[in-house]
């Protein structure tokens, strides 16, 4: 199975196996930041200042947009950006991950503007950036660009991290190239609470008024000037300026989960640049943000349920033998650690928060579906929650040592750049009354927190992004994979963006789990034939999921 481009949750953290879990007590949360893994780099850009740097707290203002939409490559002020040579040298290898050797991948970075409205300011980002050079160099098509998701997650990691994942057609003809997105890993990595902070502010299960509020005061008075600028439009001008730096006419690009609304904005904002995109786990942002969180915790309620009463079929089980009254009791086990949350050996409180966000992460993975039911046994029949904890560090990116991953901030951050939230008491209302119709069993213990998730409402900048359709009008056709039973990417939402985008097509797998590209052959076969050979797939093509192993 391709693990790396695949177990992702909703935050593109990677979903923990639950078999190391029960060999550790703990998780590992995934891929190490990308801030210490990029090799020293130059590039022939103007000079770099930090705005990753503490900033003293600025007065709330709107995030900075264009009057004028930016010409990219011709725009004489970023040529220089453009026209930038990338000083490719072996990564730092990480003695953490004694699996991979990080060594065997170039890493470089990119000097890119800070804000692409003023490029002549002179402040600029460094985005770290890494590849595996193509296995078949006479073969070699180009560059392929791939992102994780998230908002949060880092190309970098999934690049050095997942390099046998790429074993085949990919790696044969392409350059396969991850970077880290402003804001994470080690492009200004933003990292606003500091660990035992977060451990409180996460797991809480009586958030206060102030709950957002407090991450966003954190956040503004240690990046108030990288805030502005970290927002998912400005990454997909990075991501042109890659492009041009990497010497590709036309991008070529594959993002899971999140990372299909980095590749539609970048075709929106670049059609006739738009080489073979796959965009495969859609997050469809024509609504709002909180619409997309009501549709996506309907997703979650369905594959609870599922999981639940196909629980009781199966050995070990803690939920009894009634498929109909399964759900509710192990939802009803949940919101009781509001008031008995179990203690773990080293003195950590499972709260109800904290089980929900483990379980409702291992619901991404079917294949995961059998940890999860020893983990819930222990929980519920012995009392022990160090192994349901790993499974919500896991979901949260906190590690054995109690470090937290940027990912988390990072998800905030650039969701918050995106939106604009201003619910109407009224529609306040009748969004809670929707998810508790529609949703009640796994938002019941905190529905304002699945309303806004990120909560962006006390966030100091306003975007000036709005909801909308995208359709890339002239761009080259982009393939959008969805699967049936994706909770953390309904099928709904592929089926919206590719039916949005003027040049569309849409492959489907039939299965559950989040995203497709490492669940099924056949689809694996379509991308390949597609990114290698141009081949778009035929409309209303469906592929079956790979047989569990």
């Amino acid at each position: 199975m391709h693990s790396t481009i695949t177990r992702l949750s909703r935050r593109a953290l990677p979903a923990v196996a639950a078999a190391a879990l029960l060999a550790s007590c703990t998780s590992t949360g995934g891929s190490t930041d990308a801030a210490s893994t990029a090799a020293p780099a130059t590039a022939s850009a103007p000079a770099s200042t930090d705005p990753a740097a503490p900033a003293p707290t600025p007065t709330a203002t709107p995030t900075p947009t264009p009057t004028v939409k930016p010409t990219g490559q011709a725009d004489p002020a970023l040529q220089a950006f453009y026209g930038q040579k990338l000083a490719w040298a072996a990564c730092k290898d990480d003695p953490a991950t004694t699996k991979t050797d990080e060594s065997a991948v170039q890493c470089a970075t990119l000097k890119v503007p800070l804000d692409y409205a003023d490029p002549s300011s002179g402040e600029t980002l460094d985005v770290a950036v890494a590849r595996i050079p193509a296995a078949r160099p006479e073969q070699r098509t180009g560059s392929l660009l791939v992102n994780p998701g998230g908002p949060g997650g880092t190309g970098v990691g999934m690049v050095q991290r997942g390099q046998k994942d790429y074993d085949g057609p990919l790696h044969d003809h392409f350059d396969v190239v991850g970077f880290d997105p402003r804001g994470v890993g080690g492009t200004s990595p933003v990292k606003c609470l500091d660990d035992k902070a977060r451990d409180a502010w996460i797991s809480t299960d009586a958030p206060g008024a102030d709950h957002g509020k407090l991450l966003a005061d954190a956040c503004q008075a240690k990046y108030a000037k990288l805030l502005p600028f970290v927002g998912t439009r400005n990454t997909a001008r990075d991501m042109d300026v890659l492009r041009g730096a990497l010497g590709d006419p036309k991008l070529n690009y594959m993002g899971l989960s999140y990372g299909t609304y980095l590749g539609s904005v970048y075709a929106e904002e670049f059609p006739d640049r738009t080489g073979r995109l796959v965009l495969d786990g859609a997050s469809d942002r024509s609504t709002s943000l909180v619409q997309h969180n009501i549709e996506q915790y309907i997703g979650f309620e369905r594959s609870f349920k599922l999981f639940a009463t196909g629980c009781v079929t199966k050995s070990p089980c803690p939920l009894g033998k009634d498929p109909e009254a399964a759900p509710k009791k192990l939802a009803d086990f949940l919101d009781g650690l509001k008031d008995k949350p179990l203690t773990t050996t080293d003195g950590r409180k499972v709260t109800a928060t904290a089980a929900w966000n483990g379980v409702i992460d291992s619901l991404n993975d079917e294949q995961s579906y059998a940890d999860l039911r020893t983990v819930l046994t222990m929980a519920m029949n012995q009392g022990k929650g160090d192994y349901l904890m790993g499974l919500a560090d896991g979901a949260t990116g906190r590690d054995q040592k109690g470090g937290y991953k940027v990912s988390a901030d990072a998800y905030t951050a650039v969701h918050c750049a995106d939106t604009v939230m201003a619910p109407t008491e009224a529609e306040l209302q009748a969004q809670l009354a929707e998810l508790a119709a529609k949703a009640p069993l796994v938002t019941a213990h905190n529905p304002a927190a699945a309303l806004f998730d990120p909560d962006c409402r006390s966030w100091p900048f306003r975007s000036a992004e709005k909801p909308h359709p995208i359709k890339a009008e002239g761009s080259a056709p982009i393939v959008v994979v969805g699967s049936t039973g994706d909770a953390a990417t309904p099928y709904a939402w592929s089926e919206r963006l590719a039916g949005s985008l003027a040049q569309g097509v849409l492959l489907t797998r039939e299965g559950e789990g989040h995203t497709a590209y490492g669940r099924s052959a056949c689809i694996r076969d379509a991308v390949h034939s597609y990114l290698v050979d141009g081949t778009v797939p035929a409309a209303g093509t469906r592929c079956a999921t790979d047989p569990a192993r």
